[in-house]
C-alpha cells in the first residue's frame, strides 16, 4: 500500500518509521523547512530525535504530492488540527479512506473526532480511529505495541488493521468508534491528576485509586455516548490509561508533575515543546459532562486547577474529603 502520513509531529513520524518495511509511506508536514531538515537529515530533532527515519519514507510539505496515489490516509495531527486538515482533504477532493490517531476532543463544539470527521467528509467515505497504549518514541524503535483500529464499517476495520499489523505493531479491529475515541481523550486529563498525585509524593496507592476511579469516569461517559464496556477494559480504555498514568515518556503525566511542584501551567507548556492533550481536554470533557449531567469529579478537579482556581494540594484534599458511596455507582 501507499500511505499518506499526515502530520509530522512525534506520532506521525513514529508511524512512519513503523510502516515504512511494509508500505510506502509519504509524510506531510505543514511546515516547509520542517519538511526539508527531516529530509535532509532523516531525523525529526524537534520531536523524535535520535531516531532516524527510513530513506524510504518520502518527506514533503506539498499536501497533493503527498496524497497522490496513496490506498490510506493516516492523520497524524494533534486534536486541534484535525479540522483544519480534514477541511484541506476535502477542498483538495480527495477521497481515500483515512484513519486518525488524534486522542482529545474539539476544545469549540466538545465533539469526538468522528464526529468532526462526520461534520466534513464525504459521509460514504470509509475512515476509522487507531488508538492506544503507544508511546511513539516506542514504536519509533521497534518496541512492541497492540493497538485498536476502530470504525463503523467493520470490514474496513478488518481490512485495514490487517494491512497495518506488522510483527512489532499487533492492530486489533472493533467497531466501537466512540469508545475508542472518549478512552483516548479522557485518560489525558486522568494522566494529569496521576502526575499531579505523584508530584505532591502521594504514594503508589494513591496513584493505584486515581487511575482506577478515572476508568470508572471514563466508563461513565463512555457508555453515555454510545460506547461499549469491553472497549474500557482493553487496549484503548484500561490499556492506554495505565500507560499513560504510569510512563515517564507521558507528557500529560509530566504536566501533572510539574504543576504539583508549583510551575505555572504556561512555563510546563513552553518547557515541554509538545502538546499534552489533556490540557486542552479537559474543558471540553468537563463541559460535556456537565451537559450530560454525568458526575467526573477528578477531571473536575483538574479543569479548576488547570485553571488557577484552586492549588493543586487543595484539589486532591477535596476529592478525599467527598462523601462515602457505593463503588459501582
Amino acid at each position: 500500500m501507499k500511505l499518506a502520513v499526515l502530520g509530522a509531529g512525534a506520532w506521525g513520524t513514529a508511524i512512519s518509521i513503523s510502516l515504512a518495511p511494509r508500505h510506502a509511506v509519504a509524510l506531510w508536514a505543514r511546515n516547509s523547512a520542517q519538511a526539508r531538515d527531516i529530509a535532509a537529515t532523516r531525523v525529526n530533532l524537534a520531536y523524535l530525535p535520535g531516531l532516524r527515519i527510513p530513506d524510504a519514507v518520502t518527506v514533503t510539505a506539498d499536501f497533493a504530492a503527498a496524497l497522490a496515489g496513496c490506498n490510506l490516509i493516516l492523520v497524524a495531527t494533534t486534536t486541534a488540527g484535525l479540522r483544519p486538515t480534514l477541511k484541506q482533504l476535502a477542498a483538495s477532493g480527495n477521497q481515500t479512506p483515512l484513519i486518525w490517531l488524534c486522542k482529545g476532543l474539539d476544545t469549540d463544539s466538545a465533539q469526538l473526532p468522528h464526529e468532526v470527521a462526520a461534520a466534513e467528509l464525504n459521509a460514504a467515505l470509509p475512515r476509522g480511529v487507531l488508538s492506544g497504549p503507544s508511546f511513539a518514541q516506542e514504536v519509533a524503535r521497534g518496541l512492541p505495541t497492540a493497538l485498536t483500529l476502530a470504525s463503523g464499517d467493520a470490514v474496513f476495520a478488518q481490512n485495514t488493521a490487517r494491512e497495518l499489523h506488522h510483527d512489532r505493531l499487533r492492530i486489533y479491529s472493533a467497531d466501537d468508534v466512540a469508545g475508542v475515541e472518549v478512552a483516548g481523550a479522557v485518560k489525558n486529563v486522568m494522566a494529569i491528576a496521576a502526575g499531579i498525585s505523584d508530584g505532591l509524593g502521594l504514594g503508589y496507592n494513591a496513584r493505584a485509586a486515581l487511575v482506577t476511579r478515572g476508568l470508572a469516569e471514563i466508563t461513565r461517559l463512555g457508555l453515555k455516548l454510545g460506547g461499549r464496556i469491553e472497549t474500557f477494559m482493553g487496549l484503548a480504555g484500561v490499556g492506554d490509561l495505565t500507560l499513560t498514568c504510569t510512563g515517564d515518556l507521558s507528557r500529560n503525566r509530566n504536566v501533572g508533575l510539574k504543576i504539583a511542584q508549583g510551575v505555572a501551567l504556561d512555563k510546563v507548556l513552553d518547557e515541554l515543546g509538545h502538546v499534552a492533550e489533556g490540557v486542552y481536554t479537559a474543558r471540553a470533557v468537563d463541559r460535556l459532562a456537565r451537559e450530560l449531567v454525568i458526575d467526573m469529579p477528578i477531571t473536575r478537579a483538574v479543569c479548576r486547577v488547570l485553571d488557577g482556581q484552586i492549588p493543586a494540594a487543595d484539589a486532591v484534599r477535596e476529592l478525599l474529603l467527598r462523601d462515602p458511596k457505593a463503588e459501582h455507582r
